[in-house]
């Protein structure tokens, strides 16, 4: 790009900032609006609302910005990458990173304007800090002397260990669940210098990752999959073994001062007036009673397995298995084996089974969307970043696609993806394999958004159902399991000695109703999901109906961006700020 485009990029968002500070000064709604294009949008991200929402049209998005919490001097930040003429959603544009002030801190922004244009097409404002709270101030407030007089009293370690045990006080934020969600959501909030405790019922630190099967690799790249602070380093390989990210999690724990309890199980809560009545069993047994204020259930997405009830499977007389408790297809070498699911799970253990001579028959339930993990998969990449940005601006990008604008995207997207895929996806439908690409062909990003899986990238177990070395049948074909098997509609016999349920998970929400009660699961409503009226997912990383109960999961690159969020919004809720 030369620095001609560059200046006019800038001259164009300059312009666009000095329309739109003078509009938000007047408070006129149609004054506001008339800075955006008619459809054009709104999102915000705490910064003048506390919530995470989505307004689109230019008269809604007047009207909200016009009754919002003030926000002023939004201007060019010069901190972040110059505007830059980029393409989204297979629109030219110019995007622009800001800052701005609130009327609790300081905030970060983009701005997107159509080359055909001068109005807004998509604003996105998000809360980058509080004043005063910040997290140099806090990190200048954690600072410990320089030395200690009494070379024999607590050092840094006795005070972490002491820290950890909790002996006479509660954390201020419990967090349910030590996988990266709950991981990243602790170090934000120890930045903020807001005390939290993780409790995970795994025995170390990283086991829901090392624990599982054999082969698991992350399926989308390096750069995607950063921590907070401390990103991997450059001489990783682009796509993580399980084992590698299990071991990072535990090292990043003990270097970002993170307190975790293992081998605790969380029994369930009641609120009692400003904090929760939390009961968690120690490994030892015992049960302790904590009182924070917070909880954030962190179990993932994909947290409880679901087990559908499937007519005639109590016949089978072999071991079945969720694809949550499979961990090695060494021992089915020879034998017989079916799995039932074509996601994500479903393709990985038929491929460790494959790869350790099982005989293994795959399931198939419903149309799944398959798609190359190179370069197809990659392509989300591509499209929503570019070269050069930094993660922080990265996430910032990430941030600013409204959901009718990110359909848009990914419609482009897999477009693209399936004439990479063209080949394969022939074969596939040769098979028999039954193909889908989404709601209205938007790919795998919004089906994860939507519902967590249903879909697969394929490192190796397509080829092998092409090739027929992994057989497929139908679901709607089994007439009835047997003892040793199933036998087909059309009256043949196909033998198995174990069954593996890929059949997914059930989500967040249904946990919500056994550890707090019914009336809290009614109140709070679903978790994950698009909710229609926001535009958002359901009662992610931002408040609910219920008090103090916060919820976060999702990707890495998820979890990385929307932790530092969730984080404000409890300090927010911490330091009276929060209506």
């Amino acid at each position: 790009m030369n620095a001609a485009i560059d200046m006019g990029a800038e001259a164009t968002a300059r312009a666009w900032l000095a329309r739109f500070n003078a509009a938000l000064v007047s408070r006129d709604a149609a004054r506001i609006a008339a800075c955006f294009a008619p459809d054009g949008h709104w999102r915000d991200v705490l910064a003048l609302s506390w919530q995470i929402g989505t307004h689109s049209g230019a008269e809604a998005a007047g009207a909200a910005l016009a009754a919002a919490m003030p926000g002023h001097d939004f201007a060019i930040d010069p901190a972040r990458a110059a505007p830059r003429h980029v393409t989204r959603a297979g629109e030219p544009c110019i995007e622009a990173l800001l800052r701005f002030e609130t009327q609790v801190g300081q905030g970060a922004g983009l701005l997107r304007i159509r080359e055909r244009d001068d109005r807004a097409w998509v604003l996105m404002t998000a809360l980058d800090a509080i004043a005063g709270h910040d997290e140099a101030a806090c990190a200048e407030a954690r600072e410990e002397p320089p030395f200690e007089r009494d070379f024999q009293g607590p050092n840094w370690l006795d005070r972490r260990r002491i820290s950890k045990r909790y002996e006479g006080r509660a954390p201020a934020v419990l967090i349910v669940g030590g996988g990266h969600a709950g991981i990243t959501a602790a170090a934000r909030l120890r930045a903020l210098n807001i005390d939290a405790l993780i409790v995970d019922r795994m025995a170390r630190v990283g086991d829901n990752w090392r624990l599982r099967y054999h082969g698991l690799k992350l399926h989308n790249s390096l750069d995607s999959n950063h921590l907070p602070y401390l990103p991997f380093p450059r001489t990783w390989p682009r796509y993580i073994p399980k084992d590698k990210i299990a071991n990072w999690l535990e090292s990043y724990v003990e270097i970002m001062e993170i307190d975790f309890w293992t081998s605790t199980s969380f029994e369930g809560a009641t609120r009692a007036g400003d904090h929760w009545e939390a009961r968690v069993t120690r490994a030892d047994g015992g049960t302790r009673i904590l009182r924070p204020r917070h909880i954030i259930m962190a179990a993932s997405v994909s947290a409880v397995p679901s087990l559908p009830d499937i007519p005639t499977l109590p016949h089978f007389a072999g071991p079945v298995l969720h694809s949550s408790q499979f961990k090695d297809g060494a021992p089915w070498h020879g034998r017989p084996v079916m799995v039932f699911g074509t996601g994500t799970s479903a393709h990985d253990i038929a491929q460790d089974l494959h790869g350790n001579g099982a005989l293994v028959t795959m399931v198939q339930r419903s149309p799944t969307l398959i798609t190359n993990i190179e370069p197809s998969a990659q392509l989300y990449d591509e499209v929503f970043y570019g070269p050069g940005p930094s993660i922080e601006d990265r996430d910032i990008i990430n941030l600013s696609f409204p959901l009718p604008v990110m359909k848009q995207s990914h419609k482009l997207i897999t477009a693209r993806a399936k004439e990479h895929d063209r080949e394969m996806l022939e074969g596939l439908a040769a098979a028999g394999f039954r193909l889908e690409f989404g709601e209205d062909d938007t790919g795998w990003p919004l089906k994860y958004r939507s519902r967590g899986g249903g879909y697969y990238f394929n490192v190796g177990c397509s080829e092998l159902i092409i090739k027929r070395e992994i057989a497929l049948i139908q679901y709607a074909d089994i007439a009835t399991f047997t003892q040793g098997g199933v036998t087909m509609r059309d009256g043949t016999a196909r033998p198995a000695e174990l069954i593996v349920l890929a059949t997914g998970y059930k989500g967040q929400h249904h946990m919500v109703e056994q550890f707090f009660g019914a009336e809290t699961a009614a109140r709070v409503g679903q978790v994950w999901g698009f909710d229609a009226a926001t535009q958002e997912l359901r009662n992610m990383w931002c408040r609910t109906d219920q008090d103090g109960l916060w919820f976060t999961g999702g990707s890495f690159s998820q979890c990385r961006a929307y932790s530092k969020y969730l984080a404000l919004a409890i300090q927010g809720r911490e330091l009276g700020l929060v209506p």
